[in-house]
């Protein structure tokens, strides 16, 4: 009977990893291309059962995990060595392998999603509580993983001994920021009903708020 269970979950498990094959590159091509008209589908569908929620999409956390990941293999191709798992130095210690490098990565990029997100609820006027954060964090979670995707693999391509790599690199660091910036002040502008400079400075803050943790995470963790 276990032996049965366990051939049902592995069935469930093996469907749903290679269901990522599929509807990864489907959901980063509606967050690069829609990034709007994907965060809206995501307000919509907050409304439904659980089990109805992302049936087209992959789920924001996994998405912006699996981006990370994607990042994290160019890297590896690249021949780079993680250097928080090479610094065995102070809070470095605890990022041993692999895994725990990209829990990190995660946790660091899903700050932008975090304080935008709590940003976003407060100029809406609502309590700020874990009951009405959790809807636009997820929103947020599409346009960030565009981001964490595009500034991971330009710092590694940035880091290559070839001068295209490297020039290539660079644009793509650029434009992952810039396009972040824009996707986010057209989302504040059209929730908030604003005028556009006004979104933009809203986000400006934000990002900049995520800005700051990231370089504190990463002084604490390579010093």
């Amino acid at each position: 009977m276990d032996f049965m269970k366990w051939l049902n979950s592995l069935d469930e498990l093996l469907y749903e990893v290679m269901s990522w094959l599929l509807f990864f590159p489907l959901t980063l091509w509606r967050a690069v291309f829609r990034p709007i008209e994907i965060m809206e589908q995501i307000e919509r569908e907050a409304a439904l059962p659980d089990d109805q929620q992302y049936a087209a999409l992959l789920s924001p956390p996994l998405f912006l995990a699996l981006a990370l990941l994607l990042a994290h293999s160019v890297a590896t191709v690249l021949g780079q060595t993680d250097e928080i798992i090479a610094n065995r130095h102070g809070l470095a210690g605890l990022v041993s392998d692999n895994g725990s490098a990209l829990v990190l990565r995660v946790i660091v990029f899903a700050s932008f999603p975090l304080f935008l997100a709590a940003r976003l609820v407060r100029r809406s006027g609502i309590a700020l509580d874990r009951g009405a954060l959790r809807q636009p964090f997820y929103e947020q979670c599409y346009p960030a993983a565009v981001f964490a995707l595009a500034v991971s693999i330009g710092t590694s391509l940035g880091m290559d001994g070839h001068p295209q790599a490297r020039s290539a690199g660079h644009i793509l660091l650029l434009l992952g920021i810039v396009n972040y910036w824009s996707v986010e002040a057209r989302w504040f502008a059209k929730v908030l009903a604003i005028g556009p400079l006004r979104a933009a400075g809203i986000v400006s803050v934000g990002i900049l708020e995520g800005a700051v943790f990231v370089f504190v995470v990463g002084f604490l963790f390579t010093r």
